[in-house]
């Protein structure tokens, strides 16, 4: 089985930066993609970064320059350095990893259970 665990998360205030992590357990034959999704009260799920095999990486729009996804393959760990925060970022964010886990099997999601980011003054 495979496991995320996401740590990181608190308060802080607007301006402010924190650092998400998520460390990843378990055998698989492969990674197809992995990042971090949000969800703040009322509101759907909605995804933040991704990183893919090759490293390609992409943004929601309304993080863009203030978020940077990063991995650690080594560690395996994948970080979510937020930057300049704002209230709108207040959410439960979620880490997931999509992998295959044997050759020639569907590509399976792993999700963490979630880390509260609160951005108030």
């Amino acid at each position: 089985q495979v496991q995320v665990v996401e740590s990181g998360g608190g308060l802080v205030q607007p301006g402010g930066s924190l650092r998400l992590s998520c460390v990843r357990s378990g055998r698989f034959f492969s990674i197809v993609a992995m990042g971090w999704y949000r969800q703040a009260p009322g509101k759907e799920r909605e995804l933040v970064a991704a990183v893919s095999s090759d490293g390609t990486t992409n943004y929601t729009d309304s993080v863009k320059g203030r978020f940077t996804i990063s991995r650690d393959n080594a560690k395996n760990t994948m970080y979510l350095q937020m930057n300049s925060l704002k209230p709108e970022d207040t959410a439960v964010y979620y880490c997931y990893v999509d992998v295959i886990r044997f050759w020639g099997s569907k590509s399976t999601d792993y999700w963490g259970q979630g880390t509260q980011v609160t951005v108030s003054s």
